[in-house]
């Protein structure tokens, strides 16, 4: 803000100082007009003294101004142009000159500013009323309005341009407050953007995880489900044998004879009773399991309800009867036609019925009807001992009873009013209760007039609630697009695999970690895609995950064996593999990795100037080194067989013979062999056109065959060439692209 108003103020002054320049080029021919006028009077030397005054106030101010003293060259010529006023009003006869005095006012207040004007006026003004008598009182009060009146015309003219110029400062200043506010706004802006793309990104992923989550708890639920399922089929035919020859033996015992004993007939009454409860509880099992597995199939027509509910009343009677109990009905006969499956409408009319009489001691129960618009509402009413508000939320789960029991007074298997609910949310209804502890107990459920169900309904469309509304959404985000990268967990104990993904896969976050466990806490806290292990063994890192790791179910496992530097130098017989261009701290570091003192250091290499670098390197070190050079694998031959160094930094690539050949020979010669060897090359070992001999997959939870098989065709078709066709389950064929595998092809020459 200082710097803006500053920056004003210089401008001001350069104007100024243009000003000073415009005003000193009249100067000169002022000065020879005064001294030519001069010339022609009888007494010339008085008259020309303020032209020769002049001309030698012009290179003075001239001077001044060149060497940047503005204000200096102003009041000179200010102060200059008052003495030349003095020396003609008193050099010459004419009073008239004192109207002169206004120019030294005009320009003090032009150049220097209205005050100065001001002090030059008063100045002259003392000078005209009390420093001269050669005046007379009318020119002299001529001479002081004329200065006064200059003045005030300045300032008057001057005056909209120092208004401007206080009310641009204003602004300015203003401005720049409410610049530096919304720069910590739009800092504030940003930082909250840049939070809530990052929140976004975690959420893509987060929602990705569930997303494979939820399938995965909808497979193993289905996969339960249908268990379920075929276990209550396989234990539905032995019992239908046992119910089938109770029966007999009860109902024809002549069958099995004339002498049959009464206490047996009496146990086969109670086989043939418990096997009935047995099988309506894997009936009831079964429904269920149908309904939640998606195998559930109604058989719908069009029937009247009122019917309905009289079977179900007329098979129920008889247990209230037995108890001495009312049950009473109240339908209407105008209910229309209802599109439903009238065995399972009955049989949750028949559950809610015999929970009804089965709980209701005293009283009755009523069944009624009722239509709403586009729907019909049935209620079944006991007297009973009610239902807790904190057991309404309990009741329509599997399995729940008021006493969960086994010897519970009201003997039941605590599924008929789960089935009945999914039986009534399968026709598009909906089934609620209303109860109060010891006021008996209401259910009511609810069943559209006109039902129309797609066959989408089987499919996707069960995932949707049919009592959900949509609503669009007004504001869409402005957030903006982010790339949503797979996040891949990288085990290596070097950075070989790590730096070739990153060479390769822009589109990829890695995560490097040092073993499995830690990269198992990785995932724990931040879902990941896939695991890559790049281990030396690929069959132990294998067996070890198989048998010792418990990993997350769907997380792909890819085992690799990726060659590093360590690998690299293990292989040719080094202890060490830099790769160049090598630093002087990796060489340094390198040498004090050996463990062992190091005074003699050989350097084998074709190239002088990397024999020249790796000297200074070492010598630089402060450390001693007595630094023995080799242009060739011949010259380090000989090098060794005069002195034996302590360790030898060997390139591999060199005419003639190469470091291969070098180390070879050292590690075949007994004098040779314990002298530790550091390679120096450019070529990098995981840069080869072979870096991994085996790779394994694996997966948690398994790989299903569909993923088997896409697995198998795109691995065939990257590492073998020419196109693959494979052909899965529904006849879907997977085509890999022949350039795909030329692709790879390319990349491996």
């Amino acid at each position: 803000m200082t710097s803006h108003v500053d920056g004003l103020q210089a401008e001001i002054e350069e104007l100024r100082s243009s000003n000073v320049w415009m005003s000193v080029v009249p100067l000169m021919p002022a000065a020879f007009a005064l001294y030519a006028v001069a010339t022609r009077s009888p007494d010339p030397a008085p008259g020309s003294l303020p032209g020769v005054f002049l001309l030698l106030l012009t290179p003075a101010v001239w001077w001044l101004l060149h060497k940047s003293y503005y204000r200096v060259a102003a009041l000179a010529l200010v102060v200059g142009l008052f003495c030349a006023n003095l020396l003609l009003i008193h050099g010459t006869a004419l009073a008239e000159t004192a109207l002169f005095l206004a120019l030294p006012v005009g320009l003090s207040a032009v150049l220097i500013g209205i005050p100065a004007g001001a002090v030059a006026a008063v100045a002259c003004s003392i000078y005209l009323l009390f420093g001269t008598a050669q005046i007379d009182a009318v020119l002299r009060s001529v001479a002081v309005i004329n200065l006064w009146a200059t003045l005030w015309m300045i300032w008057l003219s001057a005056r909209p341009l120092l208004l401007a110029r206080k009310w641009f400062e204003g602004s300015y200043h203003q401005s720049r407050a409410a610049l530096e506010k919304s720069r910590d706004y739009q800092f504030q802006l940003r930082q909250a953007l840049d939070d809530l793309t990052e929140a976004h990104h975690q959420l893509t992923q987060l929602n990705r995880l569930a997303h494979d989550l939820r399938h995965q708890a909808d497979e193993a639920r289905r996969s339960k489900e249908q268990f379920v399922a075929n276990v209550s089929h396989e234990l539905r035919t032995p019992l239908n044998m046992i119910i089938g020859f109770s029966e007999m033996a009860m109902n024809s015992p002549q069958t099995y004879g004339r002498n049959i004993p009464q206490s047996l007939l009496a146990d086969l009454e109670i086989v043939l009773r418990n096997s009935q409860h047995l099988s309506s509880l894997i009936d009831d099992v079964l429904d269920l399991s149908q309904i939640e597995a998606g195998q559930m199939a109604l058989m719908k027509e069009g029937a009247a309800l009122g019917e309905i509910i009289d079977e179900a009343v007329t098979a129920v009677r008889p247990l209230f009867n037995s108890k001495g109990l009312t049950l009473r009905r109240d339908i209407p006969p105008n209910l229309p036609e209802l599109y439903c499956d009238r065995v399972r409408i009955r049989q949750v009319l028949l559950n809610l019925l015999s929970n009804a009489g089965r709980f209701t001691e005293r009283g009755g129960v009523s069944v009624c009807a009722r239509l709403e618009v586009d729907a019909i509402i049935v209620s079944v009413a006991d007297t009973g001992p009610g239902i807790s508000a904190d057991e309404i939320s309990e009741i329509f789960k599997p399995f729940q009873q008021l006493d969960g029991s086994v010897q519970s007074y009201w003997a039941g298997s605590g599924l008929g009013l789960s089935v009945s609910k999914h039986f009534v949310e399968l026709h598009r209804g909906r089934m609620w209760l209303e109860s109060e502890q010891g006021q008996g107990a209401t259910f009511y459920f609810r069943l559209p007039v006109e039902e129309s169900i797609s066959s989408a309904a089987d499919g996707v469309m069960r995932w949707f609630s049919p009592y959900s509304t949509y609503v669009e959404r007004s504001h869409i985000p402005s957030l903006p697009a982010t790339a949503d990268r797979p996040r891949l967990i990288v085990v290596e104990e070097g950075k070989a695999l790590s730096r070739l993904l990153a060479r390769y896969l822009d589109n990829a976050e890695l995560v490097p970690v040092v073993s499995i466990e830690e990269a198992l806490e990785t995932i724990a806290a931040f879902p990941a895609q896939a695991l890559l292990v790049n281990e030396a063994s690929v069959g132990e890192s294998l067996e070890r995950i198989e048998n010792e790791i418990a990993l997350p179910f769907g997380l792909p496992v890819f085992v690799c064996s990726l060659p590093g530097v360590g690998d690299a130098a293990d292989s040719l017989g080094a202890v060490d593999y830099l790769i160049k261009p090598i630093s002087r701290d990796d060489l340094l570091a390198a040498l004090d990795r050996l463990g062992n003192e190091v005074n003699t250091i050989l350097i084998v290499d074709d190239e002088p100037d990397v024999l020249r670098l790796f000297r200074r390197m070492l010598a630089s070190a402060g450390r001693s080194y007595r630094v023995l050079r080799a242009s060739s694998a011949g010259q380090a031959r000989q090098i060794m067989a005069d002195t034996t160094p302590d360790v030898v930094l060997s390139d591999l690539v060199m005419p003639e013979q190469d470091g291969y050949q070098l180390i070879a020979e050292m590690k075949a010669d007994p004098t040779l062999r314990d002298i530790p060897i550091v390679v120096t090359s450019a070529r990098d070992p995981s840069s080869q056109p072979t870096v991994s001999k085996s790779l394994a997959v694996l997966r948690g939870g398994g790989i299903a065959i569909p993923q088997l098989l896409t697995a198998i065709s795109t691995l065939v078709g990257v590492l073998s060439p020419g196109a693959v066709k494979l052909r899965i389950e529904g006849g879907e064929e997977l085509a890999l692209a022949e350039g795909l595998a030329q692709e790879a092809g390319g990349a491996e020459a």
